[in-house]
């Protein structure tokens, strides 16, 4: 009776790592929009130092694996994938500087997935069902509804997130790529090594920041709450199968509407409302989708 105990608590370790993982990463938003809109350091230098600040955790795995990990075939994919990789974070984090509050960052951020499956139809010539284009649009509507073209012309601020959701989801293309013929390990390995020198890039041509008083204090919490983050999004992963964890990584959505509410006093208002639904019903059908297609889905 006891052996049986562990494989059906699993599955709720995993949501629940998961939870905790979508508000860590909401609270670290939070410490981005202060740093960058409130305070006025420097996007560029703020992304620098997140991540290195999130890269001396992951030195012990440095170290392990140590660089011959890195050994393959495809170097020009993995620098592709990392550029792709940085100016997400890039656009991402101009978003929380022009003052966009966290959770509508967020909210178009999660269209990735959507652009995801259309450069998969277009690039890896994979067959996309009816179930997912429909998931698709019920994504992009959401989107267009947060966007609100029709109001006027887009600004620039507006287009931030959309863009890291475009960039991010081309650097998911080419991690799914990878897979196919590269160890997990040398994907994550290339991903530690180059992130942090590559966004040092961006902040030196930006005018490079040294971080001092309340900035240094928060840039150093966020780079703990991003660690934490990270390590309850492995406990996730590593407690239950991934297709049943996926779902409880939408609820991030609501971890940055309420601490956007709560901790800076930007809540959703109105027909955004809307748009944050749809976002959510594509998001949650895409994976229904997903799962419809999926070998195991199959009857035998």
């Amino acid at each position: 009776m006891n052996q049986t105990l562990p494989t059906r608590t699993a599955p709720l370790r995993g949501a629940g790592f998961m939870v905790l993982a979508g508000i860590c990463f909401a609270l670290a938003n939070a410490v981005t929009w202060t740093v960058t809109y409130k305070l006025g350091f420097k996007p560029q230098s703020d992304a620098f130092w997140q991540y290195a600040i999130a890269t001396l955790f992951s030195l012990p795995f440095l170290w392990r694996q140590g660089l011959g990990a890195m050994r393959t075939r495809r170097p020009v994919l993995h620098i592709l994938r990392i550029l792709l990789s940085v100016l997400g974070v890039q656009a991402f984090t101009q978003a929380f500087a022009s003052g966009m509050a966290p959770w509508h960052v967020v909210a178009l951020v999660m269209t990735s997935p959507f652009f995801v499956l259309v450069g998969a139809a277009i690039f890896l010539r994979e067959r996309v069902s009816a179930h997912r284009w429909i998931a698709a649009m019920l994504g992009f509507a959401g989107a267009m509804i947060l966007l609100r073209p029709w109001e006027g012309p887009l600004t620039l601020s507006a287009l931030y997130p959309l863009a890291a959701a475009i960039l991010w989801g081309g650097a998911s293309l080419i991690t799914k790529r990878l897979t196919r013929e590269e160890p997990q390990t040398a994907i994550t390995m290339w991903l530690l090594v180059l992130l942090t020198p590559v966004n040092l890039l961006f902040s030196v041509q930006a005018g490079f920041e040294l971080p001092q008083g309340e900035v240094l204090i928060l840039l150093l919490a966020g780079g703990v709450i991003m660690y934490g983050a990270q390590h309850f999004l492995t406990l996730a992963y590593a407690a239950a199968d991934a297709g049943f964890v996926q779902p409880f990584d939408d609820l991030k959505l609501f971890s940055n509407i309420a601490v956007s509410w709560l901790v800076l006093n930007f809540a959703p208002s109105g027909s955004y409302w809307l748009g944050i639904a749809l976002i959510l019903a594509g998001s949650t059908y895409l994976l229904y989708a997903e799962r419809q297609a999926s070998p195991a889905a199959v009857p035998a």
